[in-house]
């Protein structure tokens, strides 16, 4: 079996640099990183993780913890997610370690766990809470983290996100241009930072407007088809007071809004604008919904690579700003929106 000598030596580099360019270190040049890879591959050479644990501090093994969920191996979703991550985790030399917890398990003592055991240079957070209690035992311990959003108002942790606030604050700001009064926001599960910061740029658009932020119609809930579905039959039941455009989350909520109006015999655009949240799903194209959904564009498939680099500098001690990172967003406006029927 080859051993990291034998890289080196065929390599032509010192087993120090070829140690730290399998190990993913931000200093190595690029094109000597994928060299030492390419004659790594060659030489079928698999690093002993025990051994890289004695001799540099860290195994290259980063983890994810999830709980389970009847439904998680059928998730399209979270299938992205694993996926994206360990393969942009891969292209950096590094191990990603999927850790599905009991769902009867609180989760704390499964990261004290797993700390404990030494096995995991660090973590991805994902679905982050407002005062996340993952954040504060990992920051206690000393463990570097990255996580999928942001957490408090000036985030002292690694992370990628988009500006959840600013988009949403744009998706109403486009209703309200068109003339609507009355705009119904489908959002997820309260105490999640996204969530919130949706909620805020919602009503501070509505508030920019003269409409009062009180009025605002918010549905909150698990962001499936479901609660664009169980929404609209509610907000449209007789003597309601309608709105007459729908913000969805995400475009699993907008296909539920739309398999309602359909069976509601209400129209799109015309007795109801939708719009939605597109983070370009491979199940759902939201060019291809009838009509053609209007939508804010950040794919989720953009965030892996941020995410693998923002943590792997995190362990590299590069300064903090150099690990938190905001992906841009636009605006993709096409048939499902357009002014209130007078």
């Amino acid at each position: 079996m080859a051993t990291l000598k034998d890289v080196a030596k065929a390599a032509g580099l010192s087993v120090t640099q070829v140690s730290r360019a399998l190990n993913g270190h931000s200093d190595v040049n690029p094109d000597t990183r994928e060299r030492v890879k390419a004659v790594a591959r060659t030489l079928r050479y698999q690093p002993n993780l025990s051994a890289r644990k004695l001799v540099s501090g860290r195994s290259g093994m980063v983890g994810l913890v999830v709980p389970q969920a009847p439904d998680l191996a059928s998730d399209g979703l979270f299938m992205e997610v694993v996926a994206g991550l360990s393969t942009q985790f891969s292209a950096r030399g590094m191990q990603f370690v999927l850790h599905v917890a009991r769902q009867d398990e609180p989760i704390l003592p499964v990261y004290q766990r797993l700390i404990g055991h030494g096995a995991l240079d660090g973590f991805v957070l994902t679905d982050p809470q407002e005062d996340d209690p993952r954040a504060a035992l990992l920051a206690g311990e000393g463990i570097p983290f990255v996580v999928h959003g942001r957490i408090g108002s000036e985030p002292r942790h690694a992370y990628f996100d988009i500006d959840n606030e600013c988009i949403f604050f744009d998706l109403a700001g486009h209703l309200i241009g068109l003339g609507h009064r009355r705009i119904a926001l489908l959002n997820g599960v309260p105490g999640r930072t996204y969530v919130t910061a949706r909620r805020t740029g919602f009503l501070r658009a509505m508030a920019g407007a003269g409409l009062d932020p009180d009025g605002a119609i918010i549905r909150n809930g698990e962001m499936t088809e479901a609660l664009g579905l169980v929404s609209v039959v509610d907000l449209f039941a007789p003597g309601a007071a309608a709105p007459t455009a729908i913000i969805c989350g995400n475009t699993r909520v907008a296909k539920g809004v739309y398999h309602a109006a359909n069976a509601l015999g209400l129209a799109i655009p015309g007795d109801v604008s939708v719009i939605a949240h597109d983070d370009h799903l491979a199940t759902l194209k939201s060019a291809a919904f009838f009509p053609a959904l209007s939508v804010s564009d950040a794919p989720l498939r953009d965030s892996w690579q941020p995410l693998a680099g923002c943590l792997a500098a995190s362990l590299d001690g590069a300064p903090l700003k150099q690990a938190q990172i905001v992906g841009p967003h636009r605006m993709i406006l096409r048939d499902s929106t357009a002014a209130p029927r007078v």
